[in-house]
């Protein structure tokens, strides 16, 4: 019996460890294009998702910059998007079609 109850511990472990991971859910960016104002920039439009519909606007592009780009500001000044939400490592922005 003490030998069975180190295996049952470890299943107990795992099966916990396992849970876990599976709720643990993220949500993915419907991120599109080679990059934003010019192939192989780093901010890329994100279409629509569970995550973003509430920040789509007929009237601008919604914009994902990453979190860490030491361009935000620059890319902030230059379109003169508004920062709505920061989700997963990114930062977006609404960026007017007009103008």
């Amino acid at each position: 019996m003490k030998q069975i109850l180190p295996l049952i511990a470890l299943g107990l472990l795992t099966a916990c460890d396992t849970k876990t991971t599976t709720t643990q859910t993220t949500t993915t960016l419907p991120l599109f294009g080679d990059g934003y104002r010019a192939d192989g920039d780093q901010c890329r439009r994100v279409g629509e998702s569970a995550a973003t519909v509430e920040y789509l606007d007929h009237t601008a592009d919604l914009v994902a910059c990453p979190e860490d780009y030491e361009g935000l500001g620059v890319f902030q000044a230059d379109t003169g998007g508004v920062e709505v939400a920061r989700i997963e490592g990114w930062v977006l922005f609404s960026v007017s079609r007009e103008g």
